[in-house]
């Protein structure tokens, strides 16, 4: 009997409300589909990037994580997304938004408006490794005077003295591995001949032990800067922080002795000091200096080496291209007289060499994308991007693309006989932050590449095509093993 009276109550409260009830209806539905119409006409049919943001900061960083961990490597974790949502898509990593843009020209808007509607963007744990006042994380009004002041060393016309050193230390270490006969992991050899290339034309370090003090803390750096950024006893942020301090107490004692006068080698070091009495808009402070040499020894040994390293991979994999590169080298050595080395005339007759190179360098992409960050709200090729989100050139998609390049997974050197569509090759960035150090890659890899293929064969020992854990950039997990055989005892058994 209860039960029924109430019934009958609030059937006549809705007979009451008939018509508010009905007005109040019509009104939600009419500002909902009001309020989407205005969306959509105040974004001017923006498309909404797909993708899966997760929870706040959380997101989709284990994931991501969790492939830098793998063999696969870490930008597995961006070719899956683009499977499940196209080729935009957006995820949230470290507590950022970030979006992948994959064509050349979303990577035109961004490169052409970087210092105006984008800035360099990093994960923390690579922004703590390097340093706050190092080129890639300064602000605009800092990182044109940095740059200004550290470009000199690395022209073309200031490389000379380094590629002369370089090509001597190169052919003595290839000729021991050689007589040894045993086999050596080529990244791990590269690793070491860029580094010890490195250190001694920005700080003319030289003496074995302190070298390996600096490339032990180095790489403990470079193994941080993708990592959870806490400082946990045992985990590579904490022993990658640590190693910093460590090397900015080194670089501080070269410093010091330095201006003591105790040391004054000729090197990029020395060039940075000779500007102290300068105005501050001509000179870098002591921390500028430290975490710049420190930027420049870690970008210019890992991404260098793993590119040496993928070139031996790929020649050895297409005979026919190690067999042109081979006979050019050849052409050049037998015009100069034995024991010569290498100069800058010679490296610009390696054209199909430098072709090798930039094959190289577009299948490997040791740079597998370039981050920015958002200064403001804008739109790329019609997709909404906000202030504070992450953008980022994905370099490998782009260089990848059937669109752009035919049998784009087939090395084919030959490719570049042709002139390349704008900003679809861009393994060193462009605009006002292209790399640095593009020149130093280049020629240190045409030097390389000119005396291992015209002074030796070699055999690949592993075939294992897994990709080392914990890498942020792309390497073999082998180290790419391999035997080297002189072409001169090559000619003699035949």
């Amino acid at each position: 009997m209860l039960n029924l009276l109430m019934r009958e109550e609030v059937l006549l409260v809705v007979q009451n409300c008939y018509h508010i009830i009905l007005v109040a209806l019509f009104t939600i539905g009419v500002t909902y589909f009001a309020s989407k119409a205005w969306k959509r006409a105040t974004t001017n049919n923006r498309e909404e990037i797909p993708g899966r943001l997760g929870l706040p900061f959380v997101g989709e960083t284990f994931s991501f994580l969790s492939a830098t961990n793998s063999t696969r490597g870490c930008y597995d974790f961006v070719r899956l997304r683009r499977l499940w949502n196209g080729k935009w898509f957006k995820t949230r990593l470290f507590g950022k938004i970030h979006i992948f843009v994959p064509n050349p020209e979303g990577a035109r808007t961004i490169f052409a408006n970087d210092f105006v509607l984008f800035n360099k963007g990093y994960v923390k744990s690579m922004a703590d490794a390097v340093g706050e006042k190092s080129l890639l994380c300064v602000p605009v009004e800092s990182h044109k005077r940095i740059r200004r002041l550290l470009s000199e060393p690395f022209s073309m016309t200031s490389l000379f003295a380094f590629v002369t050193k370089f090509d001597k230390l190169l052919c003595g270490r290839l000729q021991k591995l050689e007589e040894n006969g045993k086999s050596f992991k080529v990244l791990d050899f590269c690793m070491k001949m860029t580094f010890d290339a490195m250190c001694d034309m920005l700080m003319s370090v030289t003496e074995d032990s302190l070298l390996r003090q600096i490339e032990e803390d180095c790489n403990a750096v470079s193994d941080a800067m993708l990592s959870i950024p806490i400082m946990i006893p045992g985990t590579r942020y904490y022993k990658g922080i640590s190693a910093r301090k460590r090397l900015m107490e080194t670089f501080r004692g070269i410093i010091g002795r330095r201006r003591r006068g105790e040391e004054t080698p000729e090197d990029f070091l020395q060039s940075m000091l000779q500007r102290d009495s300068l105005p501050a808009s001509e000179k870098l402070d002591d921390s500028e200096i430290m975490d710049n040499l420190l930027t420049l020894i870690i970008a210019g040994q890992t991404t260098t080496a793993a590119a040496m390293m993928w070139s031996v991979k790929f020649l050895h994999d297409n005979r026919e291209a190690q067999d042109i590169l081979r006979e050019e080298q050849l052409s050049i050595t037998k015009m100069k007289p034995d024991g010569a080395s290498i100069n800058h005339e010679d490296l610009n007759n390696i054209r199909y060499g430098s072709k090798v190179v930039k094959e190289t360098l577009r299948m490997s992409n040791v740079l597998l994308w370039f981050p920015r960050v958002a200064l403001q709200d804008c739109t790329i090729e019609g997709h909404e991007i906000k202030k504070g989100w992450h953008v980022n050139i994905d370099a490998t998609y782009i260089h990848h693309d059937s669109d752009l390049y035919k049998e784009p997974l087939k090395f084919n050197p030959q490719r570049f006989d042709e002139q390349k569509r704008p900003y679809s090759f861009i393994p060193f960035g462009s605009g006002p932050r292209t790399c640095l150090g593009i020149n130093m890659a280049k020629v240190t890899m045409l030097v390389f590449l000119h005396r291992l293929a015209g002074g030796y064969t070699w055999t690949l020992d592993d075939l294992d095509t897994c990709l080392e854990k914990k890498a942020h950039i792309p390497r073999l997990r082998s180290g790419c093993p391999i035997t080297l055989k002189s072409l001169s005892k090559t000619v003699l058994e035949a």
